[in-house]
C-alpha cells in the first residue's frame, strides 16, 4: 500500500481558484525536480499560520507530513545547537528560527513550537520568501513578462537567501512595471513563475532550497 505524504505550503489565499494554482505550481515546480512518480499530496493551506495549524493537526492525527512557509527573514542559527553544520542539511534546525523570529519593531513573530512527533527534516523553509527563488531563474522571468521585463534592475547577486523579502518583492514591482503584465502582483503572477522556474538554478543558490528537495525527495522514496 502506498502511503501518502500531504505537503502543507504557505500560499493561495482565501480563493478557491489561487489555492488550486498554488497546488499546481509546487507540483510542476517538484516534478521538474525529479520527484515525478514520488509526490507528496500539496496542501495550499493559504496563510503560514494556516499551514502551521494543518501540519499539526496531521501530526496529532499520526499522519505523514511535510511544512513549507517562508522564512520571512534571514534563517536563525542557534548558538547552542552543537549539531549544527553549515554543509550538512540534516542537522539545520527550522523549528528554532519558526519559534525565536522576530518581527520588524523586536516583537515576537510567529512563536510556533515543533508539534510532538513532529522532525527538523520535515519543515521547510523558503528563504527569505517564494519570490527570493524566482530570482535565481532570471530567463524564467523574461519569459514570463516579455520583452520590457527590466534585467538590468534585478540585484547582481548569488546570495539571493541574504537579500531581505522586502527587497525581493521592491525589485521583483520595479523591474516588471513597463510589462504588459503590469507591475508584479502575488496573487495574479507568483504561481506562474513559480511553475516555470528551474528547481535546478533555484537550489543552486538557495541552500534551504536544496534541503527542501533532498530531504523531501528521501522522505517519498522511504514510503514507498
Amino acid at each position: 500500500m502506498v502511503k501518502t505524504v500531504k505537503l502543507f505550503v504557505e500560499g493561495g489565499g482565501d480563493s478557491k481558484l489561487l489555492r488550486t494554482e498554488c497546488r499546481a505550481a509546487f507540483s510542476s515546480f517538484l516534478q521538474k525536480a525529479d520527484l515525478s512518480g514520488y509526490m507528496p499530496r500539496i496542501v495550499a493551506s493559504g496563510s503560514r499560520n494556516t499551514a502551521y495549524s494543518d501540519y499539526c493537526t496531521a501530526i496529532n492525527n499520526g499522519e505523514s507530513a511535510a511544512l513549507l512557509v517562508d522564512s520571512e527573514a534571514e534563517v536563525l542559527i542557534s548558538k547552542e545547537d552543537a549539531k549544527y553544520e553549515v554543509g550538512n542539511p540534516r542537522t539545520w534546525n527550522p523549528w528554532y528560527h519558526l519559534k525565536h523570529r522576530r518581527g520588524r519593531t523586536g516583537e515576537s513573530a510567529d512563536h510556533w513550537e515543533k508539534p510532538i512527533g513532529a522532525s527538523e527534516e520535515d519543515c521547510h523553509l523558503m528563504v527569505q520568501s517564494m519570490e527570493s527563488w524566482f530570482l535565481a531563474d532570471i530567463n524564467a522571468l523574461k519569459s514570463f513578462y516579455g520583452s520590457t521585463f527590466n534585467e538590468s534592475g534585478l540585484p547582481n547577486r548569488s546570495d539571493i537567501e541574504y537579500i531581505s523579502k522586502d527587497a525581493v518583492l521592491t525589485c521583483l514591482h520595479t523591474v516588471s512595471r513597463n510589462t504588459r503584465k503590469g507591475s508584479y502582483d502575488k496573487g495574479a503572477h507568483s504561481f506562474g513563475i513559480l511553475a516555470s522556474i528551474d528547481p535546478n538554478k533555484v537550489t543552486a543558490l538557495s541552500p534551504w532550497a536544496s534541503r527542501f528537495v533532498l530531504l523531501l525527495t528521501a522522505k517519498m522514496h522511504s514510503v514507498r
